[in-house]
C-alpha cells in the first residue's frame, strides 16, 4: 500500500503518475504563459508553415498580424491568447476562448458562458514530445477553470488526426461527438471541473 510498483493495474499507475506531474508542475512548471501580441506573429507565422501545427484548410488559419494586440493593448473579451515559454524562450501558443462571446459563434449557438474551448500547439519539431505540450495544457486548462462560472474545457483536433487525439485523451479529455466545423471534421474532446479537480 502506498507504493505503485510493476505490478500495479496500468490505471493506477496512470494515475499516479499524472499526479506527479501536476505536482512538479505545481512546484516548478515547465511552462509559463504571457500574452501574446503582434510582436509574436512573424514567429507564429512560421510556425504555421509546419503542417503538424496547422493541419487543416490554410484559408482558415489565424491572420496573426490582424488578431494579435499590440504590446499594451487590450486583446479580445472573448479570448486570450498566449504564448507559451520554457526558460523564457517561447515554444508554443494556447488560445482559451469563451464560446458564448466568439464573434464569429465557431462553436454554434447555444452556448451559455459554462464552456472554454482550448486551442494549443508546441511550434518547433523539436520541442515536441519533451513534455511542453502536457505543461501547457495543464496551465491552459488551470487559466480555464480559474473562472468559477466554467463547467466544461473542450478541444477540437481534427478527427484524423490521431497523434493529438490520443495526447487530449492521455490528459483526461474524453471524446464528446465528432462534428464539422467549416470544412474541418473534427473529434471534440473535453473534460469538465469535476474530473479536472
Amino acid at each position: 500500500p502506498g507504493s505503485l510498483g510493476m505490478r500495479a493495474p496500468l490505471a493506477a499507475r496512470r494515475a499516479a503518475g499524472t499526479r506527479a506531474l501536476a505536482v512538479s508542475l505545481a512546484v516548478t512548471p515547465l511552462v509559463t504563459l504571457r500574452l501574446a501580441t503582434s510582436e509574436d506573429a512573424s514567429l507564429l507565422e512560421r510556425w504555421d508553415e509546419d503542417p503538424a501545427v496547422r493541419p487543416g484548410d490554410p484559408a482558415e488559419w489565424w491572420q496573426w498580424r490582424a488578431e494579435l494586440p499590440a504590446p499594451g493593448a487590450p486583446g479580445d473579451a472573448w479570448r486570450a491568447q498566449y504564448i507559451a515559454e520554457a526558460g523564457g524562450r517561447p515554444v508554443g501558443y494556447v488560445q482559451v476562448m469563451d464560446p458564448f462571446l466568439d464573434p464569429q459563434a465557431y462553436w454554434g449557438p447555444g452556448e451559455d458562458g459554462s464552456r472554454r474551448a482550448v486551442d494549443i500547439w508546441i511550434g518547433a519539431a523539436a520541442d515536441r514530445g519533451r513534455g511542453l505540450g502536457s505543461a501547457a495544457l495543464a496551465a491552459a486548462l488551470a487559466r480555464a477553470f480559474a473562472d468559477p462560472a466554467v463547467e466544461t474545457v473542450v478541444v477540437d483536433p481534427l478527427e484524423d488526426n490521431h497523434r493529438a487525439r490520443r495526447f487530449y485523451e492521455r490528459a483526461g479529455l474524453r471524446l464528446l461527438e465528432v462534428r464539422t466545423f467549416g470544412r474541418d471534421r473534427c473529434a471534440v474532446h473535453g473534460v469538465s471541473r469535476a474530473e479536472w479537480a
